[in-house]
């Protein structure tokens, strides 16, 4: 269906859709910089531009499932008008900036996923929600933690044994080098599956308004744009979110930081593979907490963690609401 639109209207959303990019890369700065932040491996100046050039270097190797996913995989591709991507991106912007003020490390990936539920049933009810990529999705928040926490943890144990035998300065100088490694192996997982989101999004608003030749597909221009606006944002920072990932879940060295980071990027790569838009939040966030606890329970601060855990919780259903909320105010003009 070609759910025409104006020209200045149409930049006008992809213009918002690069902006909320640009948020998730702010609001997401955290996840790929807050271990070498919280271990002084690096200044927080060249954190942030160190994790912006690996959120951009994704271009270079990771491919486009995750795009695809969001653009045809959550709502049906037919039932996405100009109105439902607007109250989706709104509603994820939303979410995003309340929990950047509030210092929480929520997922902008879901913020995204719910918006465009939410906007989406507004639209045509539950019919236009596709099932196999909301559930593969929506699978991913318990999934991803978890996998995160138990390959940080095994990572922990299996390093821990193979280098009892060093030293604590050479084993501390080695991490720190693997640390700065993995550190930048999760800044391109980061940037190769958040990015895609919103090129999912700008894909499917040009595709259901006529501008796209031939099938549904994800134009250069959208991915170059869609990675150097997460990039931008990533170099702006999101400093109350880092502080809480780098100290306040649990206390960091070059070791756990190595582990941490290793682990989150397996799990964020592995979604990628798969077309899973996961959240690069919720992987890193369960990887932190599987290094404390792999040292003792009593190294993880619990009360913290499960304030994260809630906010999982509540992202999709509340953004979902703005969304809707959103859609509906479009529908009065």
């Amino acid at each position: 269906m070609d759910h025409s639109l104006a020209l200045p209207l149409l930049i006008g959303l992809v213009a918002l859709a690069l902006a909320f990019d640009f948020l998730n890369g702010l609001h997401d700065a955290a996840n790929a910089i807050a271990t070498v932040v919280a271990t002084r491996l690096l200044s927080p100046v060249f954190a942030v531009l160190f994790a912006a050039a690996g959120n951009f270097a994704a271009y270079f190797f990771v491919g486009l499932h995750v795009a695809e996913t969001v653009g045809k995989g959550i709502i049906q591709v037919d039932a996405v008008t100009p109105a439902v991507v607007f109250g989706a991106l709104v509603g994820a912007m939303f979410w995003n900036v309340l929990t950047w003020i509030k210092g929480i490390p929520s997922s902008s990936s879901h913020a995204l996923i719910g918006g465009l539920l939410g906007a989406g049933m507004a639209h045509g009810g539950f019919a236009v929600v596709e099932s196999s990529g909301t559930v593969k999705t929506i699978a991913a928040i318990f999934v991803s933690p978890v996998l995160g926490f138990g390959i940080a943890m095994a990572l922990m144990l299996v390093t821990s044994w193979l280098f009892k035998g060093t030293s604590p300065r050479q084993s501390n100088g080695i991490f720190k080098s693997l640390h700065l490694l993995s550190s930048a192996a999760y800044s391109i997982s980061h940037g190769g599956n958040d990015a895609q989101k919103t090129m999912g999004i700008i894909a499917v608003l040009l595709y259901s308004t006529g501008h796209m030749q031939g099938g549904f597909h994800v134009p250069h221009w959208v991915v170059l744009s869609c990675y150097v606006a997460i990039s931008l944002g990533t170099l702006s920072g999101g400093w109350k979110i880092i502080k809480t990932m780098g100290s306040k879940l649990t206390k960091l060295n070059h070791h756990s930081g190595f582990c941490a980071s290793t682990a989150g990027s397996i799990v964020v790569f592995g979604a990628s593979a798969l077309g899973i838009p996961v959240s690069t939040t919720h992987a890193i966030t369960g990887s932190i907490v599987g290094t404390g606890a792999a040292r003792r329970s009593s190294a993880v601060r619990w009360s913290v963690a499960s304030r994260v855990i809630v906010a999982w919780f509540v992202t999709i259903p509340a953004s979902a609401a703005v969304g809707a909320a959103f859609y509906l105010l479009t529908r009065a003009f």
